[in-house]
């Protein structure tokens, strides 16, 4: 597939995997996406997972028709993207590797390459390697998710080699939005690191961008502001939409049925958008794009051998260690003789930046009653109000 009349597309679908990095469901599977820049210089961009070894090897011979590469660009070490530089490497004894320092000490890691200190190309910020018509230029994007992560421009065709940025889920053969699943892969692989986002963001914002190349996902052609302006509202941690999510972490249902009783509430008075997620049934990747996508969260969640129950606890651990900040929180906790959740959900949440709590935290006795029906109308108007 020809992204431009000279760079050409050699990545290749997986509609198999059933989790992605060991951890997240992807219905519609992934891309590994890897191109050649063909010019007086041949230029590999990346390699891809092991999963796909075979049909890339084959896809970048076609691509080469009958030459040989001049250049391996390493933009990431993770092996989804590296898994195939030792045996190309071997493959292309000549063939030059360009990276950071912090690539080349990854890559002794990963792999034995032979003569690796005389193929090595070690590039620093702002350089500039010149390959024919096109001009690669390199700038460094530490923690975009791993330390040696760099991205690369190329300044003929204005085209961004964006890495991990820009990515999302599912093949290139999908019909869907980007937003959703380019959200849920943020939030849950990169979210961490909106500082350094921010501060890659600021070096595309020095460059006229025409194109965007990420190593998953498609290649981004039109609207281009629309996507950096996604990344600078996710990676802000600002809410991208008003809205409320309600999450839960229920045994027996009781808890699932306060939940459920809170989100009529909140319709009956108008609110626009009440999302409810089952922590121990929904997909925990989806709950976490939801707290980050929306500016309110309700955490509804039973007591657990003097905590909370585990759902609920893995949710808010992943949170915190994804940086989540800048919300308001309400909480709610059931117990039929020591509520402990609450305090739990708390101490978690008191490591969090910026979190505005609904006091009080809201207590239910192994069911709702009347006078607890009651704390929920106060806590549904206090959060329509604020």
């Amino acid at each position: 597939m020809k992204i431009t009349e000279d760079i050409i597309y050699i990545g290749a679908d997986d509609k198999t995997i059933d989790l992605f990095e060991g951890q997240y469901v992807v219905p519609n599977g992934i891309s590994y996406n890897s191109y050649l820049i063909k010019d007086e210089k041949n230029v590999i961009m990346d390699t891809i997972d092991k999963r796909k070894s075979k049909e890339w090897l084959e896809n970048l011979e076609k691509a080469l028709d009958g030459k040989k590469p001049d250049y391996l660009v390493v933009s990431h070490m993770e092996p989804d993207h590296a898994f195939n530089i030792g045996e190309i490497a071997n493959k292309y004894p000549e063939m030059k590797i360009i990276g950071n320092q912090k690539t080349f000490v990854m890559l002794k890691q990963f792999f034995n390459i032979p003569n690796l200190e005389q193929r090595k190309v070690e590039v620093k910020e702002g350089k500039e390697i010149n390959i024919g018509k096109h001009t690669l230029q390199f700038f460094m994007a530490p923690m975009v998710h791993w330390p040696e992560v760099m991205v690369t421009y190329e300044k003929t065709e204005k085209i961004v080699f964006s890495a991990d940025g820009f990515g999302k889920f599912g093949t290139l053969d999908v019909k869907e939005e980007w937003i959703e699943e380019a959200r849920r892969y943020y939030f849950n692989i990169v979210g961490k690191y909106g500082a350094q986002v921010q501060a890659l963001l600021k070096k595309l914002a020095t460059l006229d961008v025409k194109m965007i190349c990420p190593l998953h996902g498609p290649i981004l052609k039109e609207n281009i502001e629309y996507y950096i302006d996604k990344y600078n509202i996710w990676s802000s941690y600002t809410p991208e939409e008003d809205g409320i999510l309600i999450a839960y972490a229920s045994i027996y249902g009781n808890t699932a049925n306060v939940a459920k009783k809170l989100a009529e509430k909140l319709e009956q008075k108008g609110a626009k958008k009440v999302i409810l997620k089952d922590l121990a049934r929904d997909d925990m990747a989806d709950a976490i794009e939801d707290a980050f996508r929306y500016d309110k969260i309700i955490l509804a969640a039973s007591s657990y051998n003097m905590g909370v129950f585990p759902p609920m606890e893995q949710f808010l651990n992943q949170l915190k260690a994804k940086n989540y900040q800048n919300r308001k929180i309400g909480i709610i906790e059931n117990g039929t003789w020591a509520p402990s959740a609450g305090k739990c959900m708390k101490d978690i949440i008191s490591n969090m930046k910026d979190i505005t709590i609904y006091e009080p935290t809201i207590t239910i006795m192994s069911t709702l009653n009347e006078e607890t029906s009651k704390k929920l109308e106060e806590l549904a108007c206090k959060i329509l109000e604020n």
